[in-house]
């Protein structure tokens, strides 16, 4: 097991291959569609379509072309997208990357390899449509007559038949697109798209993003050196963005600029078209104000219906703001300590439920997800006169869709992972045949099949509270331990994007393999981290250091304290992107605590990320050059005392190079010994190779493990 298993970890992409993705409900709420591969070990992700009234499963289209050609070809703005789809998804199969259907789902769009094709969900026909190429971001229109695309920066349309393939919006410029999203809006915001379809489908509100005041930053592959380097338009912290703007394009022609009217208004954070008009949330640069408008498509003049300012940040809440069928607003609020859903701006959930995400409105019922206790995540419901309920039951991260009074759940336990469907009663007109009265039309609860391998490994979790705090943390053992003395590895992600101490399987393969290989392994989520409402989220506000590595070090205390089998003379620490940072800061700052260090693609110093991310927490450099100063891990290089490897894939294009590079000069620079790997051609996310046995090797010779 400790030779083989990170290499099926690797070929199944972490038993992630096979499982359902892009799960969608049909708008009758009778059909479900989703991507998913043949098997544990398939990364070609295929169209499959459940009837949930007959519980058959069918196949809508199954790609010829089986290679990913997301990256391979096209222009950095289109691939760059692609790549940052998948990878927040840890998605990075080939086949099907994505598909959108008509409101009568008489026609579903997908794409593969950056070729656009259609399929007629009934009969199964379709195939190839003469789009250019490379594509990406291919959506039908509501009324399935036309699919919008980008190719080369333009957005265009062309029927769904395969006719009239022409440019809706042309850069005026190499530094110009239309219909994509900028980078900080994908890696900041979650906001993954540059376009969306109004209703009647007669329009589109698109975005224009001029990255011409965008620094270029460059990334190259030291394997092929007779390869230019790639240029990236990268918006560093306290620079320049890109310009973004909205514009209303009528299938006709017409265009419209929209004049939001507010000079400060830097990033545009979402954009809704639905049947009650058309919703845009601008953010300022500072991210002190959130203001939601309403857009009149006719004229492009807006007018405020919704604001929230905090004198930190604002918070960004996924799926808000949306509208009920009467047009009431859903959004959150922060009060005190707890984010609370609202109403119209009204709060219509408790003091201490945390409001994490909004799924949707079906009706006047809205799906949110939401948590009591922090490592745990359930779906809820709203309705005006049903109030609030919580749909799922058992500990884990649930997630959900609803339509039609069709729910989708999608749940991650300690158990496992499964996506169920049931559905309310829904009276219905008999057939013309058979008209003596309403019939009930339901069916058993329905699940769909997930085949991804099942690990050997079974994670064995303890969940358990540690210090004052209450940081939520994770233990685990070796299998089959008997209380042997144990050296420890911290294994944690810390930072304020994700979560890892939490009732959910999936999240601690690695670790336990690591465990199985004879440590005591401890996962913690300090402050900072999402899930325990506004107030512990911004404690990081101005400092992403000294909170982090305190809790990290209380959490170790605490354990070692309920388990004295652990060996803290021997501790190791490991992680990577915020994990990443979190690793070399311990090992510089705190060596008297850890001994061993993996730090894999870690911000090093926090000028050479992200506007949106890095100024949120730690403002303008400009300003406030201390801020990060104090965060930054450059200065710390001379205090090395400890063993330190640095993992960084040569073309990351989220987290770059230079990070480790800097940290790597400063450390010569300063006589201090430490080990590089780099990995050419990867991105961002570990690549699926064995990463883990390398690791090992080098924790178990500095912490002298035999």
């Amino acid at each position: 097991m400790s030779s083989t298993y990170p290499g099926l970890l690797a070929r199944t992409q972490h038993f992630r291959l096979g499982r359902p993705q892009r799960v969608t409900l049909t708008p009758d709420g009778r059909r479900v569609l989703f991507l998913r591969s043949r098997g544990g070990e398939d990364p070609v992700r295929r169209l499959w379509q459940l009837d949930l009234e007959t519980g058959v499963e069918r196949l809508l289209a199954d790609p010829r072309a089986p290679e990913s050609g997301a990256d391979a070809a096209g222009t950095d703005a289109v691939a760059a997208q692609e790549r940052t789809r998948r990878e927040r998804t840890r998605d990075r199969g080939a086949g099907i990357s994505d598909y959108y259907f008509d409101q009568h789902v008489r026609a579903v769009a997908y794409t593969v390899s950056q070729e656009l094709y259609v399929v007629d969900p009934w009969t199964g026909d379709g195939g190839r449509l003469p789009a250019r190429t490379p594509l990406t971001d291919a959506v039908i229109s509501p009324d399935g007559t036309a699919v919008a695309y980008v190719h080369a920066g333009a957005l265009r349309l062309i029927g769904a038949d395969g006719d009239g393939d022409r440019e809706l919006a042309v850069p005026e410029g190499p530094d110009v697109t239309y219909g994509l999203a900028e980078h900080v809006a994908a890696e900041s915001m979650n906001r993954m798209r540059g376009y969306w379809w109004s209703p009647g489908s007669e329009r589109l509100a698109v975005c224009r993003v001029d990255n011409g005041p965008v620094a270029i930053w460059y990334l190259s592959d030291p394997t092929q050196p007779d390869q230019p380097p790639a240029a990236h338009r990268y918006p560093a912290a306290g620079t320049a963005n890109a310009v973004v703007s909205l514009h209303v394009l009528g299938r006709d022609g017409t265009r419209v600029d929209v004049d939001f009217g507010w000079d400060d208004y830097e990033y545009l954070v979402k954009v809704e078209w639905d049947v009650h008009g058309l919703l845009a949330v601008l953010q300022n640069r500072p991210q002190t104000v959130l203001r939601t408008v309403a857009v009149d498509p006719d004229t492009g003049t807006v007018r405020t219906v919704a604001e929230s300012r905090d004198a930190a940040w604002t918070q960004i809440v996924p799926g808000v703001p949306c509208r009920t069928a009467s047009g009431a607003l859903v959004g959150t609020a922060d009060l005190g300590e707890t984010r609370s859903l609202t109403v119209d701006g009204e709060p219509v959930t408790p003091a201490g439920l945390e409001v994490a995400e909004v799924y949707g409105c079906d009706g006047e019922t809205v799906l949110f997800g939401a948590s009591e206790e922090p490592t745990e995540r359930h779906v809820w419901t709203w309705s005006p006169e049903a109030g609030i309920a919580r749909v799922t039951s058992t500990p884990g991260r649930h997630s959900g869709i609803r339509t039609a009074g069709t729910t989708v759940i999608r749940s991650a336990t300690l158990d496992g992972h499964a996506i169920t469907v049931s559905a309310r009663p829904r009276i219905e007109p008999p057939p013309a045949a058979a008209r003596r009265g309403a019939r009930a039309v339901a069916f058993a609860e329905r699940t769909v099949k997930d085949l991804a391998v099942v690990s050997p490994a079974v994670p064995q979790v303890k969940l358990m509270r540690a210090g004052e705090r209450e940081l939520r943390t994770a233990v685990l053992f070796p299998a089959g331990w008997r209380g042997e003395r144990l050296p420890v590895l911290m294994d944690p992600y810390g930072g304020p994007a994700a979560q890892l101490a939490v009732a959910d399987r999936d999240v601690y393969y690695e670790s336990q393999w690591f465990a199985d290989q004879g440590f005591a392994v401890i996962v913690a989520d300090g402050r900072g981290t999402p899930g325990r409402g506004p107030r512990w989220e911004r404690t990081i506000h101005g400092d992403r250091s000294t909170l982090l590595l305190e809790d990290q070090v209380e959490a170790l205390q605490k354990v070692a304290a309920e388990h004295p089998e652990l060996d803290t003379t021997r501790v190791g620490i490991r992680g990577w992107s915020a994990g990443g940072y979190l690793a070399a800061l311990a090992i510089l700052r705190r060596p008297d605590v850890f001994h061993a260090g993996v730090a894999g693609a870690p911000v090093t110093d926090h000028r050479f990320y992200d506007t949106h991310w890095q100024e949120r927490f730690l403002g303008d450099p400009n300003l406030d050059p201390d801020a990060y100063r104090r965060s930054s891990l450059i200065d710390d290089a001379p205090l090395l005392e400890r063993p330190l490897m640095l993992i960084h894939g040569l073309h990351d294009d989220n987290v770059y190079p230079v990070h480790t590079m800097r940290l790597s000069a400063a450390l010569l620079a300063a006589g201090r010994p430490h080990t590089v790997l780099p990995l050419p051609g990867a991105s961002h996310m570990p690549p699926f190779v064995d990463l883990l046995t390398p690791q090992l090797r080098f924790l178990r010779a500095a912490l002298n493990i035999h």
